[in-house]
């Protein structure tokens, strides 16, 4: 395989070689470009003897000297340089078999690809992992890699998978674990399949694979009303939850005592079905599973307290409402109350538990709230400025997951929005506007 060059930024390495569009990246070091993985793995080195082939055939060797993280400054018609891959499996839980229809067609693509958990985090089930897909994996030392693996029973994961070679991909876990790869793990769980003694007995196995598997995340399964002709499934009950908390922190401080790290956490959900306490941010060591809901509460907390008590600024009086989700909602009332011991009248905060009419009320949290629910909550809400977080945009930060826009919201809602990121000291800083 090759890759077709769509581009040169003015001005660099590649531009000075006089690389142009249409030619063909061959090799690098001699060793063929076929993705983005292959390209980023010997972009590193600082002696790059480039193979290229124009378009009327012929062969150019350019050799470059460059910095460690040096870019060429070649670019391509995709980021992956490839086609994005996709899911295999019909997993029972699966959310996006649970969106409505009519949305953007980007949402309803499942990937499943291993050069996004690389690149960005993204996790994979290692079903649609070729044997050449595995070595390269190995041999160019990839880490961290982040695994789907939701249990590790081969036959329980074929049958919440919906695939027949499920089981036999957890092989490849231990493969990467024997290589010395860096494995992050999410256990997504549904009540009646691989909770309790099925969890258990995860939690065992990936155990004794540690230091290889250093953080394992626990997640409840989420659940839309748009199930129909979908495995029954339903939401954990408080019992159950509380039961999941209790094991995983079991695990946890066993893992503590042993290695000194826990390695296994539940995900900020289970504690607030199970009504119980949040653990501080010290319990979450280094946050490795945020973007699994893993810790982002005890975090926000840390962050907004250390940011409140450095400010020397004051609220200016406007009235403000903190739109979010029903989770979140009862930290950010805590937080708000907070900062009123400090200002005391000068602070004027509504916050708003937005309920999910759009997805259904068992999905909680704010990242999957649409704007016509925010418009649905807000329609009786009077203030002076509306504070929502970053995260109920898509990337580019220019609609919601209904396609409503900032803007669309700002007309129904009559008034003004701004969008913080989710960290304390930007909670800190939207309550003095």
């Amino acid at each position: 395989m090759a890759v077709t060059v769509t581009g040169i930024t003015p001005g660099s390495l590649a531009a000075k070689k006089r690389v142009k569009p249409g030619d063909i990246l061959l090799s690098m070091n001699g060793q063929e470009i076929a993705d983005v993985l292959d390209y980023r793995f010997h972009l590193q080195n600082t002696r790059l003897l480039l193979e290229i082939q124009t378009p009327s055939g012929r062969i150019r060797r350019l050799r470059i000297k460059k910095d460690e993280q040096a870019e060429l400054g070649l670019e391509f018609e995709t980021y992956l340089m490839d086609k994005q891959r996709s899911c295999r499996n019909q997993c029972i839980f699966c959310f996006i078999d649970q969106l409505p229809p009519g949305m953007r067609s980007s949402l309803y693509f499942k990937d499943d690809d291993s050069r996004l958990s690389f690149l960005f985090g993204n996790y994979i089930t290692l079903t649609n992992l070729t044997e050449h897909e595995i070595e390269r994996i190995i041999s160019m030392h990839i880490s961290p890699i982040n695994v789907s693996v939701h249990t590790t029973d081969p036959a329980l994961r074929c049958r919440m998978m919906g695939n027949r070679f499920a089981g036999d991909a957890l092989k490849t876990l231990y493969r990467f674990a024997e290589a010395g790869l860096t494995i992050q793990c999410q256990l997504v769980l549904c009540p009646g399949y691989n909770d309790r003694d099925a969890l258990q007995k995860s939690m065992e196995d990936l155990a004794a694979l540690y230091p290889a598997v250093t953080s394992v995340a626990a997640v409840p399964v989420g659940l839309t009303r748009y199930r129909e002709n979908l495995t029954e499934l339903r939401p954990f009950t408080k019992e159950e939850c509380v039961d999941t908390i209790d094991r995983i922190e079991k695990m946890g401080e066993q893992m503590l005592q042993k290695h000194g790290t826990r390695v296994f956490y539940p995900s900020d959900e289970w504690y607030l079905r199970a009504e119980r306490p949040l653990p501080d941010d010290a319990f979450y060591e280094e946050f490795a599973q945020l973007e699994n809901g893993v810790g982002m509460a005890a975090l926000l907390r840390a962050e907004f307290r250390e940011a409140l008590e450095r400010t020397e600024n004051a609220p200016n009086g406007s009235r403000l409402c903190l739109a979010t989700g029903v989770d979140a909602a009862p930290i950010l009332q805590e937080l708000v109350n907070e900062a009123k011991e400090k200002w005391g009248d000068k602070l004027s905060v509504q916050v708003v538990a937005v309920e999910n009419r759009f997805f259904g009320e068992n999905i909680t949290v704010a990242g999957l709230l649409t704007g016509q629910d925010l418009v649905y909550a807000l329609q009786d809400v009077e203030a002076d400025h509306l504070i929502l977080s970053e995260n109920m945009l898509r990337q580019q930060g220019d609609c919601f997951l209904d396609d409503m826009t900032p803007a669309e919201l700002e007309a129904a809602v009559n008034i003004p929005v701004s969008f913080v990121s989710d960290s304390g000291e930007a909670l800190v800083e939207a309550l003095l506007m």
